[in-house]
């Protein structure tokens, strides 16, 4: 039997626990839908009458937290209140909002400016207070978007980058229980309380692998924490990926009659739909996580898209997986955010994304941190120019010196593009910034054919040659680049002839319709035509 791992680390407070791991950095994330408890669009947003009421419920919050507290605990709880008193705080998220800025933005940038400083202080005790300000802006947020954040179960081990004082308070410690953490500071509020609450604690881990669950030991005395085996030790820095689309299956491979190797893989819309995936079978050729992220306090918040990208990377294992980021406008709207000046001049997808930087800044953070868990790349929706690649390139490059800077474990993924705007596909030549191309033919036959959206349907019969021709034609201009399709005509058997003439070998089609695409294409020469018999 595999000897359990156990990782060197740094007392923080002393004394010996055991119990079932909490992971911090890996919440539960259903769905908006999913979520009986989920407040109404409406509670997430508003003007600066919504930050003052968030401001109010977070102040009443710690207040209750404060009853009966001993001196050191009420101490760390009057420093955050004052904090969230202070009027220079409110002043520069109302500055932002008046730059219009939406009100759940506005406090996300000013409070991470201000962590921002507090991590980039030479001295350690004020590098420890960037956590008490992180605590107050998820409360604030929480406040906003009208979901406080969770305890944890009585006794577990807690194991995360860092954590809350105001979580550490609100935890019933009476259970036993401890505290392992990735980063910490022995001079951090949260080491103080653990020492005076005789909770066993070690900081300066590393990040490791666990479950929720597992069991766990952490030695606050000799500086260790014990792992069952199975564990193991994340290395620190992760080097770049190829772009999913380069690798081809290898566990029963799908070929066409004549041989040629063809990757099918599917298009899911909510993590949910990944439960049902087999990993050794396929992979995921489009995630539209605009499904996923479906109000402004859900975009806003890194740690929930961060989990949500986490569930679909770690379930589709050693397979690829491509996340498209957030294709709202036009008739996509995402809840909170209708009002907005980009919205209303008809902005959409990556041309919103570019106008609106702060949302787009979220989620690539979200993503760059994902990226370690899997083979994930990233596919940038309704690309009609060159230099929006770049500008987005940039943006993550940006937000990858940051999370370097805060010692977070990152990695960037292959940034490719969607086909889907007829400029785009006559001219994939000039793209030379995209790692791959995926075809979305729904959109694309939109706007060939110059359809309303509600009679694209009726449409799309008559625009296939047309759409099959432009996508031939685009096809030649990849430079060799991974290439694949990922709209409905990817998932009709009577398209799959034009589609493999025109050299098509990667489709991703909705997890239902893949038996079908899946049958058809072993009839089916490389060249479109039918193979002999059939």
């Amino acid at each position: 039997m595999a000897e359990p791992l156990r990782l060197k680390a740094k007392s923080a407070s002393p004394g010996i626990a055991s119990g079932p791991a909490f992971l911090a950095e890996e919440p539960k994330a259903p769905s908006a839908a999913e979520r009986p408890d989920a407040a109404p669009a409406s509670r997430a947003v508003g003007g600066y009458g919504a930050l003052e009421k968030a401001i109010d419920i977070s102040i009443g919050e710690l207040e209750d937290l404060a009853d009966g507290a001993d001196a050191e605990s009420r101490d760390i709880i009057d420093f955050q209140i004052e904090v969230l008193r202070d009027p220079s705080i409110a002043e520069a998220t109302g500055a932002r909002m008046e730059a219009d800025e939406n009100v759940v933005f506005a406090w996300v940038a000013t409070l991470d400016a201000y962590i921002g400083e507090l991590e980039a202080a030479d001295e350690e005790p004020m590098r420890a207070r960037a956590v008490d300000i992180l605590d107050i802006k998820n409360r604030v947020l929480g406040a906003l978007a009208g979901t406080p954040i969770a305890d944890f179960p009585p006794g577990s081990v807690f194991i995360g980058k860092d954590m809350e004082p105001s979580r550490f308070l609100a935890h019933d410690w009476s259970k036993g229980g401890g505290i392992a953490l990735f980063a910490g500071s022995t001079a951090g509020h949260v080491a103080l309380l653990a020492r005076a609450k005789s909770v066993p604690m070690v900081i300066g881990t590393g990040r490791f692998s666990a479950a929720d669950g597992d069991p766990v030991s952490v030695d606050g005395n000799a500086g260790a924490v014990i792992l069952q085996a199975g564990s193991m030790l994340i290395p620190p820095l992760v080097p770049a990926q190829e772009p999913a689309g380069d690798t081809q299956t290898t566990g029963g491979e799908l070929r066409t009659a004549d041989g040629v190797p063809i990757l099918l893989s599917i298009n899911i819309n909510d993590p949910a739909e990944i439960d049902a995936l087999d990993p050794a079978t396929a992979g995921v050729g489009l995630m539209r996580s605009e499904f996923s992220i479906t109000s402004v306090a859900d975009a806003a918040n890194e740690e929930r898209q961060l989990a949500i990208y986490r569930r679909v990377l770690e379930q589709a294992g050693d397979r690829p997986v491509t996340i498209r980021m957030l294709d709202i406008g036009g008739d996509k709207p995402l809840a909170g955010l209708e009002d907005l000046p980009a919205l209303a001049s008809g902005l959409r997808g990556i041309r919103l994304l570019l106008a609106r930087p702060e949302i787009a800044r979220v989620q690539a953070r979200a993503l760059l941190r994902a990226a370690v868990f899997g083979r994930l790349s990233v596919m940038l929706p309704m690309v009609t120019f060159p230099d929006e690649i770049d500008r987005m390139r940039e943006l993550f490059r940006e937000e990858a010196e940051k999370l370097g800077r805060r010692a977070l474990l990152h990695r960037m993924p292959p940034i490719g593009m969607m086909v889907e705007v007829p400029a785009a596909a006559l001219m994939l030549d000039t793209f030379g910034a995209a790692a791959f191309f995926s075809f979305g033919t729904n959109d694309l036959t939109q706007y060939l054919a110059a359809s309303a959206r509600d009679d694209i349907d009726a449409d799309a019969g008559k625009a296939a040659p047309a759409v099959l021709r432009l996508i031939a034609q685009a096809v030649k201009l990849t430079a060799g680049k991974p290439v694949s399709i990922c709209g409905d005509m990817a998932g009709n058997p009577s398209y799959l002839p034009g589609l493999l003439a025109a050299g098509l070998r990667h489709f991703s089609v909705a997890p239902a319709r893949r038996p079908a695409i899946r049958s058809a294409i072993i009839g089916l020469n490389a060249d479109g035509t039918r193979a002999a018999g059939e």
